[in-house]
Order: structure tokens, then C-alpha cells, then sequence
């Protein structure tokens, strides 16, 4: 039987689809980046990889979903290419291995393809998506010999966390949402659609990130169906919020969405990998239209480019992290104080 074992120490946490944050410490970007007007200098400051595809601690090979500890001033990679999760101190020039590292494999001190995961600051320790092997995973920061197979059988492709400490999977076999309690054995489904529906808010084709708010909504970004969901809790179909028009490269579309993040005002923020380019989706203005933020420069490894981005999230300070999957490397983009 499949059994979730989660600590109870993070049911005092606020949740985004690739961070735990601490309440008392979270002066986060839903503050700052709320406001209509806030802009972001367009040209990037590589702060991880930009070496080239590679295995070397100076590199990164497809960069997924980040995570920044913004007291510490570190960041998180999942560095799916090589199979690791990968962290880099401020102004560092190399990263260091904290997960995985030891080739693609099912060993406890291996990974295979993690795709997403979640920073459990309480207990020192990562929950990983490890996608290659079907399981979600719990990883001590210091004590690699202890790893935690903690839900196994499932096709991970996303993980967050609501600030129950509950924590949601998408099965991307079962095109389900699962919800897991502290010393569950089976999950609780709390979207599920079938991949084949014609109608935008039940269909699900391959999702690649999904998000809880504080009324514990499901957010769930569809990259082969190009648009965004919201499945309010108990919902029996989902609202599209995002790219209700279909693939494409105007302000009203989206191609191959790989993650999102939603602030405090219910603004949805999305990494449009096909368009190379981070977009705005405002609640105020009813979620008509998006707007570039950054990107949108064609695809490249230039400073106001962006290579089929991945991951997405903000400082408390409101800057934008960017994971730059093509380009294997992790971008800062500063809020433009003028």
C-alpha cells in the first residue's frame, strides 16, 4: 500500500508550487509584484549555469523548477538532466549537490528525471518528485544514508503543498490531482478530468506544475493543452484563467506552459516555455489578457531572451527567477525601481 509520511512541523507554512516559505518570515512577492504597474528590468543577471549544458558543478542540463531560501541567499535547481538537485550560494560561481548526483538510477541515493520538489526548512529536508522512478521522495539534507520512498507508484509530474502541510501530486497517468494527509495510505483526488474532453476546464494533457492558494484552489498549468486552470475546492470542472484561446503567440495565448505561480491578489504569473517569455495574467482585469513581463525576445541565451523557461518565482523584494530550461542556466530579473 502506498503510505505518505509527512512531518506535522510544516503545517505552519505557506505554500508555492516549488517553495515552502515560513510564515513568519514571508514578506513575499505577493506584495510587491501585485501592483498593475510594477515592471522588471529586461535584461537577466545569470545567477546559476550559463556554461553550457553539462554535468560539471559549474553547469546544468535542462534546469526545472527553483526554489530560493532568501535568508540564506540560496537557490535551489532541479537539475533534471543530471538527474540532482543542485544548490547555489549568492554569487557563487559553481553549485553545490544536495540530492541525487549519483547517475540516473532507483537506488535511495539516486534520482531519475525529478521534475519538481518542495523545501521542507522544518526538517531539513527536500521532497522531490523523482519522476524516472515513480515515486515522490523525501531527501535529509544531513543524513543522505536516510531517504524516505514516501508515495511510490505514481507518475509524479508536479507537486505543492497547502498550509496544512497537505501535500498534492499530479498523477499524469491518472490525469488526477491527489491530496495527502499526515499517515494517509491513499491519496484523496481532488481534480481529475478526463485527457480526452473537448471542454478546456476538464481537460488535462500533460500538466507540468500545479499550485494551492490559502482557500486551498488547485492551480494546474497544462503544457500540451496551452492554457491554465482553477479548480476551486470540491469543483467538479475547472476555470480556465489562462490561454482560453488556444496555442498561440498573442497576449490572449499561451504554447506549452511549463510552470506558474499565483500571488496573494490572485494574479497568475506563467513560464510560456513556447514563447519564451514570462507573462501576467491579471485578476483585476478578469484574467482577459496577458502581458509580457519578460522575454518574448525570440528564443537565445542573450540577457533579454529566454530559452523554453521552466520554473518561476519571486523574492520577497519582488525580483523574478527565471529557470531557463534551453538554456541551462537560472536568470535574475530586478524589479525596475523607476
Amino acid at each position: 500500500k502506498k503510505k505518505i509520511i509527512i512531518s506535522k512541523a510544516i503545517s505552519t507554512t505557506i505554500t508555492t508550487p516549488i517553495t515552502t516559505i515560513k510564515k513568519d518570515t514571508a514578506t513575499t512577492t505577493t506584495t510587491t509584484t501585485g501592483h498593475i504597474s510594477t515592471k522588471w528590468i529586461q535584461d537577466g543577471i545569470t545567477i546559476a549555469g550559463g556554461n553550457g549544458q553539462g554535468d560539471q558543478l559549474n553547469q546544468l542540463h535542462w534546469p526545472g523548477m527553483i526554489y530560493l531560501d532568501d535568508d540564506n541567499e540560496t537557490i535551489y535547481v532541479v537539475d533534471g538532466g543530471n538527474h540532482r538537485i543542485v544548490e547555489w550560494k549568492s554569487n557563487a560561481t559553481t553549485g553545490q549537490v544536495v540530492a541525487g548526483g549519483n547517475g540516473n538510477g532507483s537506488r535511495t541515493d539516486q534520482l531519475s528525471k525529478p521534475t519538481s520538489m518542495i523545501v521542507d526548512i522544518n526538517n531539513d529536508s527536500f521532497i522531490i518528485c523523482d519522476s524516472g522512478n515513480r515515486r515522490v521522495v523525501r531527501w535529509f539534507r544531513r543524513n543522505d544514508s536516510n531517504q524516505q520512498i514516501i508515495i511510490s507508484d505514481i507518475h509524479c509530474s508536479g507537486l505543492a503543498m497547502d498550509n496544512n502541510g497537505d501535500l498534492y501530486v499530479f498523477d499524469l497517468q491518472k490525469h488526477e490531482v491527489s491530496r495527502w494527509k499526515q499517515g494517509d495510505k491513499n491519496g484523496t483526488t481532488v481534480a481529475r478530468v478526463n485527457n480526452q474532453s473537448r471542454e478546456l476546464s476538464q481537460a488535462l494533457s500533460d500538466p507540468t506544475s500545479i499550485f494551492v492558494d490559502i482557500d486551498y484552489s488547485v492551480y494546474i498549468c497544462d503544457r500540451l493543452n496551452h492554457h491554465v486552470i482553477k479548480w476551486l475546492k470540491n469543483a467538479k470542472v475547472g476555470i480556465v484563467l489562462a490561454g482560453v484561446d488556444g496555442q498561440g503567440t498573442s497576449v490572449r495565448q499561451l504554447s506549452h506552459p511549463e510552470a506558474m505561480i499565483v500571488d496573494r491578489f490572485g494574479n497568475v504569473y506563467v513560464a510560456d516555455s513556447g514563447n519564451n517569455r514570462i507573462m501576467r495574467w491579471l485578476k483585476l482585469t478578469g484574467f482577459i489578457e496577458g502581458r509580457i513581463i519578460v522575454g518574448g525576445n525570440g528564443v537565445g541565451n542573450g540577457p533579454n531572451q529566454l530559452n523554453s523557461p521552466s520554473g518561476l518565482l519571486f523574492d520577497r523584494k519582488g525580483n523574478l527567477y527565471v529557470s531557463d530550461h534551453g538554456g541551462h542556466r537560472v536568470q535574475k530579473f530586478d524589479v525596475d525601481l523607476n
